[in-house]
C-alpha cells in the first residue's frame, strides 16, 4: 500500500523539485557578474541595434537583410581584398565552379542580339538526349521569355539550371520554325583541364584552368595517358588560372617533388604553422619541367609554381603572377548565406610571401594588374627586379622575389603591335565570335568531316576568312580599317583558333594557337636547351 501511495505522489515530487531548481537557478542569475553565463542574453551590437530600430521604425518600406548584406560587405572592405560575404541566393553558383560540376541541361550558349543562341550541346547530356542543336535559338523556359532586351547570362542561368531530374521545358526556333523541348536537367561537369596532348614527340601539354574538387583527378588521368604515349618532358600551363582549392594544388606538387620535401606553409595572427609536405611517389619526378604563368595566375597557382621554383624544380616561362598569397576560410551563415574569411598566410619553403600589399585600399589593389601594362611592366624581359626588396636564393644559386607574385625565371613580354584598338573592339563587342558561330553553321557538314584541329588550317588556306570578317562587323557597326600585315595575321589567327574551339572545344583551341603562342613556343625553346 505505502509503494502504491509512493508511485502516485513520485511524478508530483519530481515537478515541484524541478520548479524549486529553476527559481533558484533564477535567483542566482540575477546575484551573477559572469559574462557569457549559460543564462545571460548577449548584449546586441550596435549595427543589430540599429537594423532593429530600422526594422520597427523608419518611415518607409525597406528590405533590412539586403542592409545588413551591404553593412557586412562595408565592414570586409577595412580587412582584406578576399575576406568576402557570399548571399545565399550567389552560394550555389559560387560553389559549383569549386566543386566541379552542377545541374543543368548541357549547353554552352552566348547572346548575340538580345537572342539566346545554344554555341554546343554536351555530348550525352540532358540537353543531347532532347535533341538540342548547335544553332538552336532558345526563346524559352517554361513559358518565361528569354528574348528580353539587355537580358543578362545569369538571368538565362538562373532560368536552365535546376535540381536534378526536375524538367524544363524550352521554347526553340529551329530553321525559323518554333519547336518545344522537354529537358530533365542532370549533373553537368565542369572541367578544370583544357587540353592535355603531345605538343611533339617527347614532350607533352597540359593547361589547367582552376583547382576545383576534380582537378587532381583530372590531372592524374592525362598525365598517365601522356606518359603512356612516351612523355618525358612537360610543359603545365597555368596561365589564368586564379585558384581554387588549395589542397588539389599540393596533391600535383606532390607528383614533382621527392622525398619529404616542403610545398607550402600557412601561419595566420589566430592560425599556427601547418606544413605540407610531399608524401608520396611521385609520377613525374625526374622529368623536364617547364609551367607558364601570367599576371591572372593566383592562389593555389602561386603555391604550386613557388613550391616548384623553390626546390629548382621547374623552369617558369610567362609573366609575373597575380600575387595573392592569402588562405580563406568558408563559414555557413544561419540565413543560408556564407562569410569566406582570411585565416593565414601561405608560404613557399624558402619562406617566400607570395601576397603582394593591399595597405592602399581594396581599389588601387585590384588595378595593380592594368598598372602593369600602363607603367611597361609587362613590356620588360628581365627579371632583375624585386617586387619589395627581398631576395631569396635557391640551392642552385638562383634568386627569387618575394611580396608580389611569382617572378618567372624566363620573362616574355606582351607584343603590343599585336593589339589594335579594333581587334580589342571585336573581341569585346563579340563580333568575332559571333561570325565564327555563323561561319560553323554555315559550313556545318564540311568543318564536321575534319579529322582534327591540323586539317582546319589546310581546309581554311583556301578560303578568305578575313574579308568575310570585315563585312560581318560593318553589319556589327565597326569599321575595320587598314590593319597591318603582322595585325592582319592576328586577327585570322585569333578567327581559326576560336573555329577549332566551336569545333573540337578547348583541346582543339590550344593544339592551334599553342603553334603560334609566344609562351609556349619560349617554352619549347627552354626545353631543347
Amino acid at each position: 500500500m505505502n509503494n502504491r501511495k509512493l508511485q502516485v505522489w513520485l511524478p508530483a515530487l519530481f515537478a515541484l523539485v524541478m520548479v524549486a531548481g529553476m527559481y533558484l537557478g533564477y535567483r542566482l542569475r540575477e546575484n551573477t557578474n559572469t559574462a557569457g553565463s549559460f543564462f545571460r542574453m548577449e548584449k546586441k551590437s550596435p549595427l543589430q541595434e540599429v537594423l532593429d530600430l530600422v526594422r520597427l521604425k523608419y518611415v518607409d518600406p525597406i528590405n533590412t537583410d539586403t542592409l545588413g548584406d551591404d553593412a557586412i560587405r562595408e565592414m570586409l572592405m577595412h580587412l582584406d581584398p578576399h575576406s568576402v560575404f557570399i548571399p545565399a541566393s550567389d552560394l550555389k553558383n559560387t560553389n559549383a565552379d569549386l566543386m566541379g560540376n552542377f545541374d543543368g541541361i548541357g549547353v554552352e550558349f552566348q547572346v548575340f542580339s538580345d537572342t539566346v543562341n545554344v554555341m554546343n550541346v554536351l555530348k550525352g547530356g540532358p540537353s543531347d538526349k532532347a535533341g538540342l542543336q548547335a544553332g538552336d535559338k532558345l526563346i524559352s523556359a517554361d513559358g518565361k521569355p528569354l528574348t528580353k532586351p539587355n537580358i543578362q547570362s545569369e538571368d538565362i542561368r538562373v532560368l536552365l539550371r535546376g535540381p536534378r531530374d526536375s524538367k524544363v521545358v524550352l521554347g526553340i526556333i529551329r530553321g525559323g520554325k518554333e519547336i518545344k523541348a522537354t529537358v530533365t536537367r542532370g549533373r553537368i561537369p565542369l572541367p578544370a583541364l583544357d587540353a592535355a596532348y603531345m605538343i611533339e614527340p617527347g614532350t607533352g601539354f597540359i593547361r589547367i584552368s582552376k583547382f576545383s574538387e576534380t582537378t587532381y583527378e583530372e590531372f592524374m588521368q592525362s598525365l598517365e595517358k601522356l606518359q603512356a604515349l612516351g612523355m618525358k618532358q612537360l610543359i603545365l600551363d597555368l596561365r589564368g588560372n586564379g585558384g581554387g582549392l588549395l589542397n588539389e594544388a599540393i596533391d600535383m606538387a606532390d607528383e614533382f617533388l621527392d622525398d619529404n620535401k616542403l610545398i607550402v606553409y600557412t601561419e595566420g595572427n589566430k592560425v599556427p604553422r601547418q606544413d605540407y609536405r610531399a608524401r608520396r611517389m611521385g609520377l613525374f619526378e625526374k622529368g623536364d619541367l617547364v609551367l607558364l604563368m601570367d599576371e591572372s595566375s593566383a592562389s593555389a597557382s602561386e603555391v604550386l609554381a613557388g613550391a616548384l621554383q623553390d626546390w629548382d624544380r621547374a623552369t617558369i616561362v610567362g609573366r609575373r603572377s597575380f600575387g595573392k598569397g592569402l588562405v580563406q576560410e568558408q563559414y555557413q551563415l544561419g540565413d543560408g548565406s556564407a562569410l569566406r574569411i582570411t585565416v593565414a598566410r601561405y608560404y613557399t619553403p624558402l619562406g617566400r610571401s607570395i601576397q603582394k600589399p593591399y595597405d592602399k585600399g581594396v581599389k588601387i589593389y585590384q588595378e595593380e594588374v592594368s598598372e602593369r601594362f600602363h607603367n611597361g611592366e609587362v613590356l620588360r624581359t628581365d627579371t632583375a627586379y624585386a617586387v619589395n626588396g627581398k631576395i631569396y636564393n635557391t640551392k642552385s644559386g638562383k634568386k627569387l622575389y618575394g611580396g608580389g607574385g611569382i617572378t618567372p625565371d624566363v620573362v616574355v613580354p606582351i607584343d603590343t603591335s599585336l593589339y589594335a584598338p579594333v581587334l580589342s573592339e571585336l573581341y569585346v563587342k563579340g563580333t568575332i565570335s559571333n561570325f565564327v558561330y555563323n561561319y560553323y553553321l554555315t559550313n556545318k557538314k564540311e568543318l564536321d568531316a575534319l579529322k582534327g584541329p591540323s586539317d582546319l588550317t589546310g581546309y581554311l588556306n583556301n578560303k578568305a576568312l578575313l574579308p568575310l570578317l570585315v563585312d560581318f562587323a560593318k553589319k556589327d557597326s565597326i569599321r575595320v580599317p587598314s590593319l597591318n600585315a603582322v595585325q592582319q595575321n592576328e586577327l585570322e589567327l585569333r578567327t581559326r583558333n576560336l573555329l577549332a574551339r566551336q569545333i573540337w572545344r578547348s583541346e582543339g583551341y590550344f593544339e592551334l594557337s599553342n603553334a603560334t603562342d609566344p609562351v609556349v613556343q619560349q617554352a619549347l625553346k627552354t626545353l631543347h636547351q
